[in-house]
C-alpha cells in the first residue's frame, strides 16, 4: 500500500475514538443500537472526498439496508477540515445499521494555493489511506467484513482489500455511459497522438452517444498535465473490483449495458442500480422560495442552478443576468459568488461575501416581480418536485441531472467542470430531454443565445417534445425503483448472493 506522505494517526483506535467525536460533536447523532453481527452481514463503504462523492455512496447505503435489514453498514470517512453543513446533515438521517465513522482530517495546508480540487481529492485519499487501514483492522477484528464498496476516487483501498481478504466493488455515481467510456480511455489514450479537443472525428464508444473530444472530462482536457495521469490510474482502478453498482437504470440505457457486457471482456460486472437520489431535507419548512413558487402559474419557472461548487465567471454571471430578464420568463436563481474557476465552489472554496452584491446594477429591483434570486443553497428537490418548476437550467452534474429526471423536469445543459459535458451530451443528444446552448468564441454563453435556449424548453415546439420525453423517462425511473423493478432487482440479486456467500463463510 501506497504511504508515502501519509499524516500520522493517534495510537488509540481510531474507529473508536472518531466515532465518539462525530456522535457528541459533530453530528448529534442518536446513539445505535448493538448489532448483532451473528445475524448481519457486515460491509464497508469509503467515499471519495466532497459532498457529491460522500451523498451518492451514502444514499446507495441506505438503499441497501432499507431493502435488506441484516446488513450492517460502516461508513469510512475521509475529509479536508471539517464537514460541510451538507454533509453534516445527510449523517444525520442515517439509520441504525450504517455506521459512520470520520476520519482524522489531512492537512493539505502544503499544495501551492490554487490547487485544483482533482489534484486535493486524490492526495487527500492517499493521506488518509493510513488512517482507514487502521480503522478496517480495528474493525475486523472484532467484527468480520465480508466486503467493501469503494467510491472512484478511493482505488488505493483496494490494497486494504486484499490484505483484509474481502471482496471489493466500486461505486460509481455517474450514467453507465461515463463508465463505459472512462473504461475506454487507456485505449484512446494508446491510440491517439493529439490532444482530445484536437480530434477530427467524434469518439464512439461502443453502444454510447458520439462524444466530440473537448467534451470528454475536463481531467483529459490537457494530456501532459497531472490531472490527466491521475485520471488514467483511477480509471484502472474499476477493472481490478468485483463488480460495480452505476447510478443509472437499465431502460435508460440498454443499448449502452447491452454493450458494455458484450464488449467488456476483462471488465468487473456492472449493476445499475438507480436512480438513487435524496428524497428531500429536514428543514424546509417556511422556506422563502417554496412560498414563492405557491404563487406561480403551473409549469411556468425556469430553475437555475450550477450545484453545490459551480460557479460562473463575473463576465458570464452578467450575461445570464440579462438573459434572464430579457426572456421575460419566472426563474428562480440561486446564485453564487463569480469566480474564474468553475469548480471553485466545490470543495469549499466560497467567498464570504454576499453573493447578490455581484449581480448587474439595478438587476434585482427591475426583476422583482419576474424571479426570485437566492443566494447559494435551496431545498431543491422540493424545488424539482414543484407543480410551477418548467425547466431546469442545470450543470449536468449526474446528481442533479437524476434529481430532474425523477421530477419529470426538462433541461438547459451548462456543464461546466467533471464529467458534465458528456452528461449534457447524454441528456441533449442521447435520451433528447435538454438543450444546450451554444458557447460563443469568446468562451461565454451570450444573452441571446440564453433567452434562446430558454425560449426553446419553456415555449416552443422543441421543448414541449423534450418535456413529454422527460415524462416518460420520470416514468422508466420510478418503474425501476419500484419493489419488481430492473435496479430493484439487481440490488437484491446481489445481495442475496453476498448474504449467501457471507453465511457459507461465517460472515454471518
Amino acid at each position: 500500500m501506497h504511504m508515502h506522505g501519509v499524516d500520522r494517526i493517534p495510537e488509540v483506535s481510531v474507529a473508536e475514538f472518531y466515532l465518539m467525536v462525530l456522535l457528541s460533536h459533530q453530528h448529534k447523532l442518536r446513539t445505535k443500537p448493538k448489532i448483532s453481527m451473528e445475524k448481519t452481514t457486515h460491509i464497508a463503504v469509503i467515499p471519495g472526498i466532497g459532498f457529491t462523492h460522500l451523498a451518492p455512496i451514502l444514499n446507495f447505503s441506505k438503499r441497501l439496508v432499507q431493502l435488506h435489514p441484516h446488513f450492517h453498514v460502516t461508513c469510512i470517512i475521509p475529509s479536508i477540515g471539517s464537514l460541510p453543513n451538507a454533509s453534516k446533515a445527510i449523517l444525520q438521517t442515517l439509520p441504525p445499521n450504517i455506521n459512520p465513522i470520520l476520519l482524522p482530517p489531512v492537512n493539505l495546508n502544503d499544495q501551492p494555493q490554487g490547487t485544483r480540487p482533482l489534484i486535493k481529492m486524490h492526495l487527500a485519499i492517499t493521506r488518509s489511506m493510513q488512517s482507514i487501514h487502521h480503522t478496517l483492522k480495528s474493525i475486523t477484528s472484532n467484527a468480520p467484513i465480508f466486503a467493501m464498496i469503494i467510491d472512484s476516487f478511493a482505488g488505493e483501498a483496494l490494497d486494504c482489500a486484499r490484505e483484509f481478504n474481502i471482496l471489493c466493488y466500486m461505486y460509481f455515481p455517474c450514467s453507465v455511459t461515463t463508465l463505459s467510456t472512462y473504461l475506454y480511455m487507456p485505449k484512446l489514450d494508446e491510440e491517439t497522438t493529439c490532444e482530445y479537443k484536437d480530434l477530427p472525428h467524434p469518439v464512439q464508444v461502443p453502444g454510447c452517444v458520439p462524444f466530440h473530444g473537448r467534451d470528454l472530462c475536463c481531467a483529459t482536457q490537457d494530456r501532459s498535465a497531472l490531472p490527466y495521469k491521475l485520471f488514467l490510474q483511477r480509471v484502472k482502478c474499476i477493472p481490478l473490483v468485483d463488480g460495480v453498482f452505476v447510478n443509472s437504470f437499465l431502460e435508460m440505457e440498454k443499448g449502452t449495458i447491452r454493450a458494455l457486457e458484450e464488449e467488456g471482456k476483462g471488465y468487473p460486472p456492472v449493476y445499475p442500480v438507480g436512480p438513487i437520489v435524496e428524497t428531500g431535507t429536514a428543514c424546509t419548512t417556511g422556506s422563502e422560495c417554496l412560498t414563492w413558487l405557491d404563487k406561480q402559474q403551473d409549469g411556468s419557472v425556469l430553475y437555475v442552478c450550477f450545484g453545490s461548487g459551480g460557479t460562473l465567471s463575473q463576465e458570464q454571471m452578467n450575461e445570464l443576468a440579462r438573459g434572464l430578464e430579457l426572456s421575460k420568463h419566472k426563474f428562480l436563481w440561486v446564485v453564487r459568488a463569480p469566480s474564474d474557476e468553475a469548480s471553485a465552489g466545490y470543495l469549499g472554496g466560497e467567498k464570504d461575501t454576499d453573493p447578490l452584491e455581484f449581480l448587474p446594477s439595478g438587476f434585482l429591483e427591475r426583476t422583482k416581480e419576474q424571479g426570485m434570486v437566492v443566494p447559494s443553497w435551496v431545498p431543491q428537490i422540493e424545488i424539482l418536485g414543484h407543480g410551477s418548476v418548467g425547466g431546469f437550467l442545470s450543470h449536468c452534474g449526474w446528481n442533479s441531472t437524476l434529481e430532474s429526471m425523477v421530477h419529470g423536469v426538462p433541461l438547459i445543459t451548462w456543464p461546466l467542470f467533471a464529467e458534465q459535458r458528456m452528461n449534457a451530451v447524454v441528456m441533449s443528444e442521447g435520451v433528447k430531454v435538454g438543450v444546450r446552448p451554444r458557447v460563443s468564441e469568446n468562451g461565454l454563453v451570450e444573452r441571446v443565445e440564453i433567452v434562446k435556449v430558454i425560449k426553446c424548453l419553456m415555449e416552443e415546439e422543441e421543448g414541449r417534445e423534450m418535456r413529454k420525453r422527460m415524462k416518460e423517462l420520470k416514468e422508466d425511473a420510478a418503474n425501476a425503483i419500484k419493489e419488481d423493478g430492473s435496479s430493484t432487482k439487481t440490488l437484491s440479486q446481489i445481495a442475496f448472493k453476498w448474504k449467501s456467500l457471507a453465511c457459507e463463510n461465517r460472515f454471518c
